[in-house]
């Protein structure tokens, strides 16, 4: 259901603050005093609003939505396959290649200790898995996989020999 609003046109809202201005020289304050009041509702309307929006608009993924960004590149010798993984380990990753198909798994999690809490969660955690479908020119057996600064990169040389790999060690 959306929200629902009323539109004011900008012309009443100028007739109400000079109905305003004119209530309140009758009483007796001043300009300044009014300014600072109205300065602090606008404050106090600004932080319900946002209270509102943070009730309605969930700040965390719940950690379901991990998908790391890969870049393939091919040369006249090598498939090179790079996926971006920053704060995670090799020791949190796994590559398997099986009927050529290469699949990257994982997970990414973020443990936080009893007394610390997410105030807004915007980085994914979660499980993850990448399947690349690979040319029948692709030589497995000579697949090599480097973790370095949250970037795994998989090479693999191109070749006439076919050799079929299970699983595949991170340096």
């Amino acid at each position: 259901m959306p929200i629902r609003h009323n539109y004011t046109p900008p012309i009443q809202l100028g007739i109400v603050i000079a109905h305003i201005k004119v209530n309140l020289n009758k009483v007796g304050k001043s300009m300044s005093e009014f300014t600072i009041d109205i300065e602090k509702q606008l404050t106090k309307l600004g932080k319900d609003i946002q209270d509102f929006v943070e009730r309605i608009v969930p700040l965390e993924d719940g950690g379901h939505d991990f998908t790391p960004v890969c870049d393939i590149i091919e040369s006249d010798e090598e498939f090179v396959i790079k996926l971006d993984l920053p704060g995670m380990s090799k020791k949190e990753i796994n590559i398997a290649l099986k009927e050529h198909v290469l699949t990257v798994k994982g997970e990414r999690t973020e443990e936080l200790s009893e007394s610390e809490v997410f105030r807004r969660q915007e980085r994914s955690t979660g499980v993850f898995s990448r399947s690349f479908a690979l040319p029948e020119n692709v030589n497995a057996a000579e697949t090599d996989a480097v973790f370095r600064n949250g970037v795994l990169s998989i090479t693999m040389p191109k070749s006439d020999v076919l050799n079929d790999s299970k699983s595949i060690p991170i340096k």
